[in-house]
């Protein structure tokens, strides 16, 4: 018998048969049943040697769980039973989803919310190549550095996708990279290496406990790390939906998001084969997406009950496009939305998206119905260059004299990462894109319970049918440092809330004081 704490992982070792293939020859899954009647499904990953293993959190905080080997292969597996006690969920931890309950899609079909009732506001930077590129003191480093900025989701391809990079089998080198699935190359994910995914169980870890989800891709469908045939349209779907399958066991019992497509047109075989396997074996109801290419629609499997959000990408050319964003908002059936790959800043040369431009694309995304969360992406991170003399890299999405390292520091991650911090406690999850109450670009109104507006370059506010439908208290803050620069009751219609042209600005109007204006005050 051992312990499991409400939301943080429990992990259980089973002794396997000696097979040539164990990662397509063993199958198996422990069937979790709670005092109450609550059931549980968690299939069981094979972790190198005759080695399995069982991942599990409670999402009860009281009572036993009664566990139990099935499958296929299930008298092949030692021990073949046993419990759990469930305990209270522990604090103090800098990951909320370890506090407050593992995300998932909110009522409402717009945002993400915790089990408790929390609201979570997706901040996501973007690092593909980080897990067959770095160190766990790279992370460290790269981890801390985002937390502080207020990113809280990270953009990862679990696997190196192109068939045919080559160079060493090492993180950390020129040119390197690890091996995740030996047959990759030829268009398979039949052999698995094993301690390749013991190495990134560490990168989880670190980035965990700064606070960060992984949201994990399992095979890319386009450009890739460096151009060179991606293997996602052309591994068979079965070894697709397999390889979730074995994602969702290694890392389902933790925060994570998961894009079963990215990069592609999204009607690949092969992300609805995962989509559809991550769904049948995920009990947490992690959130499911999918990542388009810059030309198209962003409405494939818009039905699809295991898919709970579209997200877009706008190009690297450094325009802003946020009608993206608003189409996906008017889709029907509902799925949450936003745009996951706006402009990398400095890509290809100099200056492109650089600074305020990452800003003022986060908060016209967030307006035009991007309650799911904004992302941002820097040149030569994304790539996980490892110094600026590194070669071997497309120059089109490397920032000059930049490897990650420097391209941390890039301005623009500081404005993208203020938008959840600005933004947090509010009441966003009823929120709709609103033209018809102010004289300002954008805005964003769930009526009696917020208003939200985005003035690009400033001026004063001005209300305009908003009596009955906007809360009774306003502040306004700075968005490209997070400062308050007044507050005060809701005007009536017409009467200006004053404020200089030029200077950027959110107008928030809510019942109760905002955490930003909270923590202004202190």
């Amino acid at each position: 018998m051992s312990t499991a704490a409400q939301w943080r992982q429990v992990e259980v070792a089973f002794s396997g048969p000696a097979v040539d293939r164990p990662y397509v020859e063993v199958e198996a899954w422990v069937e979790l049943v709670h005092d109450d009647g609550t059931r549980l499904v968690r299939p069981l990953f094979w972790d190198g040697a005759t080695t399995w293993r069982l991942r599990f959190s409670s999402p009860l905080p009281h009572g036993r769980w009664t566990w139990t080997v099935a499958g296929p292969d299930a008298d092949r597996l030692t021990p073949t039973a046993g419990t759990f006690d469930a305990a209270p969920a522990q604090t103090g931890h800098a990951h909320p989803g370890l506090v407050h309950g593992f995300p998932r899609l909110s009522p409402e079909g717009r945002s993400l919310v915790h089990p408790d009732g929390r609201d979570w506001f997706m901040v996501v930077d973007t690092a593909w190549a980080m897990p067959w590129r770095a160190g766990v003191e790279d992370v460290e480093a790269y981890a801390r550095d985002r937390a502080a900025k207020g990113f809280d989701a990270v953009l990862l391809m679990s696997v190196q996708p192109d068939m045919r990079a080559v160079g060493p089998d090492a993180r950390g080198v020129d040119e390197g990279f690890a091996v995740g699935f030996r047959d990759l190359p030829d268009g398979r994910l039949t052999d698995l290496v094993p301690d390749y995914f013991a190495h990134l169980d560490l990168l989880v870890e670190v980035l965990l406990r700064h606070g960060i989800t992984p949201v994990l891709q399992p095979l890319f469908f386009g450009f890739g790390w460096k151009g060179l045939d991606v293997a996602g349209p052309v591994v068979p779907p079965d070894e697709l939906a397999r390889y979730a399958r074995y994602l969702v066991a290694r890392y389902g019992a933790q925060p994570v998001v998961w894009l079963p497509g990215a990069d592609g047109a999204g009607d690949e075989p092969g992300i609805e084969a995962a989509g559809r396997e991550i769904e049948a074996w995920d009990a947490y109801e992690h959130p499911t997406g999918i990542h388009y290419r810059p030309h198209h629609r962003n409405d494939v499997h818009q039905d699809a009950p295991w898919l709970d959000f579209q997200a877009c990408q706008t190009g690297h050319g450094g325009d802003h496009v946020p009608d993206r964003v608003a189409t996906m908002w008017a889709a029907r059936p509902v799925k949450a939305v936003m745009n996951l790959e706006p402009t990398y800043e400095h890509t290809g040369r100099p200056g492109v998206a650089e600074g305020w431009w990452q800003g003022h694309e986060a908060w016209s995304n967030l307006c035009a119905g991007a309650l799911l969360g904004v992302a941002y992406g820097a040149a030569s991170l994304w790539q996980w260059r490892l110094h600026p003399g590194e070669p071997g890299h497309a120059p089109f999405f490397l920032a000059a004299d930049a490897g990650w390292r420097e391209a941390l520091d890039f301005e623009g991650s500081r404005y993208v990462g203020l938008v959840g911090r600005i933004l947090e406690g509010l009441p966003l999850r009823g929120a709709a894109p609103c033209w018809d109450v102010g004289l300002t670009a954008r805005g964003l109104l769930d009526p009696g319970v917020l208003y939200l507006a985005y003035a690009e370059h400033g001026g004063p506010f001005v209300l305009l049918d908003g009596e009955g439908r906007v809360p009774g208290r306003w502040w306004l803050v700075d968005p490209r440092d997070g400062s308050v620069l007044g507050s005060g009751a809701t005007p009536p219609d017409g009467t200006p809330i004053e404020h200089a042209y030029d200077q950027p600005a959110v107008l928030i109007c809510v019942a109760e004081e905002p955490a930003i204006a909270r923590r202004a005050a202190e």
